[in-house]
């Protein structure tokens, strides 16, 4: 008799009951060719003709204003900034802080007349069409996993089946857990996650699970498995995150827009973050609520049909994505060459170069996911990325890549060299003002001259400047707090119009104090790569626990040291100095109180009871993430998490009859040649007398080398389990 997951107790040691042989783990294989794409040989004659013709002025209308209107900005910026340097003879320091500028001010000068686009196209809304009534293809939803909790995606999974179903649509899409899983308990906590779920929903759900022995080329590499081992069953497919939830209304949406539009090869939604409770990721929650909706929006707009993929939250063409979404290896070894990181860019652009369209609907709701809860967890994903980003400086010369997909890379490198340029930026302008104030002026030079060569500046234009470059890099977060003090239902649903403009104002206070933090270890990350160390990958923390105060004492003690050096430095050459780098000089000095303040749930749960930093999905939580909620804890409460690999495998027979049937054959062993983690397992399960000596030996790499090897597993459970008392006594 099957067991309910609803009837299941806490830590209870309930069996699987075994499925019948036709409801697989996988269907049956229907192979698409993926061939590795060439970046350095391409022909015009090869990129396909569109079905329909759409019209492209707008678009370049739009570009015309963004990059035109941030090339007259970036011309006045620099006008300003020579003006302010050449009151005197520019010397060449006072050059390279000019150029330097301009790089920068170039980099804000787009992006605000990119939001003010996005502010322009938000301040129309449109109505929502009808929710199609029918849908002609079938779509593959994939989730794929690295070290999750199981709790978590499963239950965010269910509750985008349920919301699915509750569309009446549901029977096109089917649902797969790809796992990467390296991990020993959190593989076997997959399988048996999965083998509850396909019990309580049967198999009409039509849920489905695969394990890599080998997470190959990571998650790009786990994607391209599935399309070219099941992906003929699929016109699209929609990938997901682990931490992504969709309605079924959204979903069914993205359907029919790749439906009705022949030439779509990926849409992409705008997710926002969702569940977000430590200061931290509030802080990113309600800037991606207010702000995100306007630079989405410009972005969608110039862009046009040339968009980018982020990797989630997207409908893909399956065919197309296998036709032209094979990644090759960069030449060399990390951090610029092996497998791209950053694959999601460069799978669009191929799929750009090729003829399909990229673009995004920026104002469809209903896509979900998280972030990062404290800012150290944020700076490791942020590493991971960086690598990615710079790797692309080997791709954008791709042969047949469209401009806007160069421009697309380029904006993600410049995302991260700014950084340093900023870094580079700061202290130029220390040694300029440390020249003027010790290094005695040149009263003879050799033109003679009939006046000093004595660098100077233009205090009152200087401080125009300033205000300038604060207000375009402000007017993003303004723009996005007039639209939601505009739409009477969000500015409600966040608090009303005054907790809104304190909200907001917290906000940028905050953000201002992280910066410098975020510039130093993005800097440190450049210098890092740019020095060849690998980042590797490691799977993203999701929770909202806290780090110990010592590891963000270790991680921020550094930049606390050069906030208190920068501090004194800038004092003693010139107060005024000292007040222009202040904003600087006090994010550094409160690194560490700022990380651990940002980090705590009670911090940003006490904001959240004064009803500040509140988004409207804070108010009146989507359905959907109510369900997940309401499922992760029933899930929780089963254990699978915290439970044993090996125990379990020993103690369900069921569960071990699964899991044995979804294992590869064993590739033969080469001669002469010793796998070590193998032998090491054979020889430990060896000498074990009993289940406790195995478990107590066999470290985490064997015990996988264990649940892959049906041999071994044999030899595991003909081991005896010592009674509860035995254990108990030792």
């Amino acid at each position: 008799m099957a067991v309910s997951l609803d009837t299941l107790s806490p830590g209870s040691n309930a069996k699987v009951t075994p499925l019948g042989r036709g409801e697989a783990f996988m269907p049956p294989e229907k192979h698409l060719e993926m061939p590795t794409q060439s970046l350095r040989r391409w022909s015009a004659d090869q990129e396909r003709r569109r079905v329909v013709q759409h019209p492209r002025l707008g678009t370049w209308l739009a570009r015309l204003f963004v990059f035109g209107g941030g090339l007259l900005l970036t011309a006045y910026g620099t006008y300003e900034m020579y003006q302010v340097v050449s009151v005197s003879r520019t010397t060449v320091l006072q050059w390279v802080l000019v150029a330097l500028f301009t790089i920068n001010f170039s980099w804000i000068a787009v992006a605000f007349t990119s939001a003010l686009l996005g502010f322009f196209a938000l301040l129309r809304r449109r109505q929502s069409a009808a929710l199609p009534s029918s849908l002609s293809e079938r779509t593959a939803i994939v989730m794929p996993v690295y070290n999750e909790q199981t709790a978590r995606t499963y239950a965010a999974l269910e509750a985008i089946w349920e919301s699915v179903e509750a569309t009446g649509l549901g029977s096109s899409f089917d649902y797969f857990i790809l796992s990467d899983t390296t991990q020993p308990d959190a593989w076997i906590a997959e399988e048996r996650a999965f083998l509850a779920l396909r019990e309580r929903l049967g198999p009409n759900a039509r849920f489905y699970y695969r394990h890599r022995p080998k997470n190959y080329h990571r998650k790009a590499g786990n994607i391209a498995d599935f399309v070219s081992r099941w992906g003929g069953h699929y016109e699209h497919m929609l990938v997901l995150d682990a931490d992504s939830l969709m309605t079924g209304e959204c979903i069914v949406r993205l359907a029919a827009a790749m439906e009705a539009d022949p030439d779509a090869g990926i849409i992409q939604s705008l997710p926002l973050i969702i569940n977000r409770n430590t200061l931290f990721a509030r802080l990113q929650q309600y800037a991606a609520r207010v702000t995100g909706p306007v630079i989405a929006m410009g972005l969608a707009v110039w862009m046009g049909r040339d968009g980018n993929y982020w990797g989630h939250n997207a409908i893909i063409r399956t065919k197309a994505f296998a036709a032209h979404g094979g990644l090759p290896d960069l030449k060399g070894r990390p951090p610029f060459g092996g497998h791209i990181l950053s694959h999601d860019f460069v799978e669009a652009a191929l799929l750009r170069r090729a003829g399909w369209d990229v673009y995004m609907l920026a104002d469809l709701q209903g896509s979900y996911e998280e972030s990062p809860p404290s800012l150290i967890d944020l700076s490791a994903r942020d590493r991971r990325w960086c690598q990615g980003n710079l790797q692309h400086m080997r791709v954008v010369t791709a042969r047949g890549l469209k401009l806007p997909t160069r421009q697309h890379f380029a904006t993600g490198i410049m995302s991260y060299l700014a950084s340093p340029f900023w870094l580079f930026q700061l202290i130029v302008g220390i040694a300029l003002v440390l020249q003027t104030t010790y290094i005695r002026p040149e009263y003879f030079a050799r033109d003679f001259r009939l006046y000093p060569i004595w660098p100077r500046f233009d205090p009152e234009r200087a401080l125009a400047l300033f205000a300038l470059t604060m207000g375009i890099l402000l007017a993003p977060k303004i723009f996005g707090l007039i639209l939601m003090l505009l739409r009477g239902s969000d500015r409600r649903a966040s608090g009303g119009g005054l907790r809104l403009i304190v909200s907001s104002l917290i906000e940028m206070i905050l953000s201002a104090l992280l910066a410098p933090i975020l510039m130093l270890i993005q800097s440190g990350s450049v210098f890092q790569i740019l020095l060849g160390r690998d980042t590797g990958w490691q799977p993203q923390r999701r929770d909202d626990g806290s780090i110990p105060f010592k590891d963000i004492v270790r991680r921020h003690r550094a930049h606390t040291v050069l906030g208190v050096l920068a501090g004194l430095s800038a004092f003693m050459i010139a107060t005024s100095l000292f007040l222009w780098m202040s904003p600087t000089i006090l994010g550094l000095l409160l690194a560490i109180p700022l990380s651990w303040l940002s980090g705590q749930l009670a911090a940003g749960l006490a904001l959240k009871r004064m009803g500040l930093l509140m988004t409207p999905e804070e108010h009146e939580p989507p359905a959907i993430a109510l369900r997940a909620n309401e499922l992760q804890l029933r899930n929780a409460n089963l254990g699978f998490d915290d439970e044993d690999s090996l125990r379990a495998i020993y103690a369900d027979a069921a569960l071990r009859e699964r899991h044995v049937e979804t294992l590869p054959p064993a590739p033969p062993r080469k001669r002469g040649t010793i796998e070590t983690e193998r032998a090491l397992a054979e020889a430990k399960l060896a000498d074990a007398e009993s289940l406790e000596d195995a478990l107590t030996w066999l470290h985490q790499k064997e015990r996988m080398v264990v649940l892959h090897d049906r041999a071994l597993l044999n030899r595991l459970v003909g081991l005896k389990a010592k009674p509860a008392e035995a254990q108990a006594a030792e």
